[in-house]
């Protein structure tokens, strides 16, 4: 197992790498990077604008934009404007050198995980981040969890009822669930539910309330649970359909099995059948696939519900981010999400083994 571990850690260098690359040609290939940003912002304040732009290790310039100018920049937007300031804006963000040499120095500093400052918020990205972990992972972790304690045993439940009225109602059930969007849902419980037309039973938004420093800790717990109710219900509805179905399948595939059968036969009770003989095997594809969800759900599915909810999470930080072209935010959490995607992967992986010892990864060829 040790060699298995080692080799998919040295495979994760050039995939990640790959990752990288792609995306770097990709986003800097597209049209509307901060210094086009910058330049819109400029040529709609008039004929004369001065702006402070701020770089890392460099303190502050100041540039002077003259407006009659002429410029035959490569820019959209950027004609009329003064030459130097077009250049001055390329040495602010880094564009002055070749697109191969910026990347190689980001990857070299993002080796010693040094993921340098934003364009925009004058805050070192990993500053931003750990700012808003605390709300994403508080989504991730609390809605895998609820999806994962409500599917399973309504999966086996479905699988021991198969075909039964049981079986048809909560497939309907999950079927319309999953049907709704989980922003409109969130939409619905805000208005019922967060002082709309109807109740007012929890907070519009927020992770907690503004006196949280000065309420002691059970009345903390209340207070983050009581915030969380909406955010997390709505994300919990939409997540019910694939991990509850894929429950009932492999509880099915394996009731169906020969070893089933015999154990039947040998006059165990249904229950020590189900749970001492099939939950291990059925469960090895579910439990395995957690890791994998847990980073799904925290980095890809809260990100409207972190703007209807009015929560400061990495969704919204990455959405804001892609929208300003704030270039060291979007590829400092590129690298880090799919350096930790690639991780779970092999944290689910090792689960495999952690289920049933029976499978090794160690005699397959990789």
């Amino acid at each position: 197992m040790t060699a298995y571990i080692i080799r998919r850690l040295l495979l994760m260098i050039p995939t990640l790498f790959a990752i990288m690359v792609i995306n770097f040609i990709v986003i800097h290939v597209a049209p509307g990077g901060p210094v086009e940003q910058i330049i819109a912002q400029l040529t709609g304040q008039g004929a004369d604008i001065t702006e402070r732009v701020t770089r890392s290790g460099t303190g502050e310039t100041t540039v002077k934009a003259d407006q009659s100018a002429t410029s035959s920049s490569q820019y959209r937007g950027a004609q009329g404007l003064d030459p130097e300031f077009i250049a001055q804006l390329e040495k602010q963000f880094g564009f002055d050198k070749p697109l191969h040499v910026r990347f190689f120095s980001m990857m070299k500093n993002y080796l010693a995980f040094d993921f340098g400052e934003s364009f925009f918020r004058d805050r070192k990205v990993v500053d931003l981040v750990l700012d808003k972990m605390p709300v994403s992972i508080s989504l991730g972790l609390w809605t895998t969890l609820l999806v994962y304690l409500i599917c399973i045993p309504l999966g086996i439940a479905k699988a021991n009822r198969d075909g039964s009225r049981f079986d048809v109602w909560t497939s309907v059930v999950i079927i319309v669930g999953t049907a709704i969007p989980s922003f409109l849902f969130a939409v619905f419980l805000l208005v019922i539910f967060a002082g709309g037309s109807y109740l007012d039973w929890f907070p519009l938004g927020g992770l907690v309330s503004e006196n949280w420093d000065e309420l002691s800790w059970p009345d903390r717990i209340i207070d983050y649970f009581w915030h969380l109710t909406l955010p997390i219900t709505a994300m919990t509805v939409g997540g019910f359909a694939t991990l509850t179905m894929l429950t009932k399948n492999s509880f099915l595939d394996q009731i169906h099995q020969q070893y089933v059968t015999t154990a039947r036969a040998k006059g165990l009770s249904e229950r020590r059948v189900m749970y001492g003989h099939v939950f291990r095997n059925a469960m090895l594809i579910v439990i395995a696939g957690f890791p994998g969800a847990f980073v799904s759900i925290l980095f890809t599915g809260s990100l409207l519900i972190e703007i209807i909810f009015s929560l400061d999470g990495l969704g919204l930080l990455g959405f804001e981010a892609a929208f300003n072209r704030d270039y060291p935010v979007m590829f400092a959490t590129l690298y880090f999400f799919s350096l930790l995607g690639l991780v779970m992967n092999l944290v689910g992986d090792l689960v495999y083994t952690m289920i049933d010892p029976r499978i090794d990864f160690e005699a397959r060829e990789v």
